[in-house]
């Protein structure tokens, strides 16, 4: 493809014309198990203790299958199947005794879900500038934002790629602090060969129908720790505890159970997982390479500790200067012209900057703050000084490729790149 010509946006053919991949991708495993779950007439769990859902028959169904096989695929002992990645971390922050009066770090360059996870169980979300190469959360500005009140870290593994881990569990070791890993872009991630959700005192996942593994929603909890599992696995089913009646109720929960239907087809989608990570893996190496050759435009840096990358999103810097000054917006715009669907800008700005946080819209006003368990009131807006890389990020720098993309082969990669050069190229006709 040449890397001239006129650009699609001002009526010129588009570099790529064939259809991507679809998703989510399916085929007769999935039908078959859901049909089984159907005709079973067992639709909904039956639990009896922490990790286990047992039919009739006293065997596993599809959800307590799918619990048990998920954990250890990521290394953990205990998998606690959810309704979505949202209350799979609010879950989890409870079951880790976070509450009022407490802070969570958490990063601004993620889904809202990991910094109101903390609001919705009373406690206080600050925020904690990411890594320029990885956009992951940078541990020397953790280190920064601990105060005496905070009791946890939430590490989000960007676009699959695990955070420093090491650094920040050094630095919540050495101040008494909780780890929860938001790993909803890191099925199948690993870090110097250990698995995402395994790395910290519980793990976060989504399955939601973006994700690299989907049911259309759902979620799980991962954890190592009997006594965390337990609890977790409590909170998601109306405060119940294992052998005790089923209508005896010991605390404040709510209902988060996932379907057997769910369960099935996540089963499926787990076995799926290996050979997509590897494929999409080959095309990120693939498009790292092309990419860098293209001025103006930086893939992320891949850490040696990066064992395996789920690549939830191949994500690459922009520079606009070296397209005559095109925004990040009409260069993304003239990128799907072009044929690439899957391009995106990412966040319109970083989390603090979103109404919730700004003008505290928080539990009918702006509790927990200024009452007596968290008396401070946090000027969210405060934190855009503390994090210039997010700032960055999300008004002109990162550019996102969704994960189906890279489910196809080095010529598609090719047409990505021949569409950056194409534009790159012609970009004044754009200004």
């Amino acid at each position: 493809m040449s890397r001239s010509g006129t650009l699609a946006l001002n009526g010129g053919p588009p570099a790529r014309t064939k259809p991507w991949p679809a998703w989510p991708v399916y085929d007769e495993r999935e039908e078959d198990a859901l049909l089984s779950v159907l005709r079973s007439r067992r639709w909904w769990r039956h639990a009896h203790g922490v990790g286990v859902t047992l039919d009739e028959r006293g065997q596993l169904g599809a959800v307590g299958t799918f619990e048990r096989d998920f954990a250890h695929a990521h290394d953990c002992a205990y998998g606690i199947a959810v309704a979505n990645g949202t209350v799979s971390l609010e879950i989890a922050l409870r079951a880790a005794g976070v509450g009022p009066g407490d802070e969570v770090i958490v990063p601004p360059y993620t889904f809202v879900a990991t910094a109101t996870a903390p609001l919705m169980v009373g406690a206080v979300p600050v925020f904690a500038d990411i890594d320029a190469d990885s956009y992951n959360l940078n541990p020397a500005r953790v280190l920064q934002a601990i105060s005496p009140r905070t009791r946890a870290i939430i590490p989000v593994h960007w676009g699959g790629q695990i955070c420093d881990m090491d650094a920040i569990n050094a630095i919540a070791s050495d101040h008494g602090l909780i780890v929860l890993e938001d790993a909803a872009h890191a099925h199948g991630s690993s870090y110097n060969g250990r698995l995402a959700g395994s790395l910290g005192s519980l793990g976060s996942f989504s399955f939601q129908a973006s994700k690299t593994m989907t049911a259309g929603e759902g979620g799980i909890i991962t954890t190592n720790d009997a006594g965390l599992a337990e609890r977790c696995d409590s909170l998601m089913w109306a405060g119940r505890k294992r052998g005790e009646p089923w209508y005896c109720h010991f605390e404040l929960a709510s209902n988060a159970r996932m379907t057997e239907f769910q369960g099935a087809i996540l089963s499926v989608q787990l076995a799926r997982l290996p050979e997509q990570i590897e494929r999409r893996m080959r095309n990120a190496s693939v498009l790292d390479e092309l990419l860098s050759g293209i001025e103006g435009i930086r893939p992320l840096v891949q850490s040696a500790s990066t064992t395996m990358n789920s690549y939830y999103l191949y994500t690459f810097r922009y520079d606009a200067a070296a397209f005559h000054g095109l925004s990040k917006s009409r260069f993304v715009e003239a990128l799907q012209a072009e044929g690439i669907p899957g391009a995106s800008s990412g966040y319109i700005w970083p989390l603090y900057r979103n109404p919730l946080f700004t003008e505290r819209r928080f539990w009918n006003g702006q509790f927990p703050m200024g009452t007596e368990s968290y008396p401070r009131v946090i000027d969210y807006m405060s934190f855009q000084a503390e994090c210039p890389v997010a700032e960055r990020a999300c008004e002109t720098e990162a550019v996102w490729i969704s994960h189906e993309t890279l489910l196809g082969d080095e010529e598609d990669m090719r047409d990505i790149a021949d569409a950056v050069a194409k534009i790159q190229v012609n970009s004044g006709s754009l200004v």
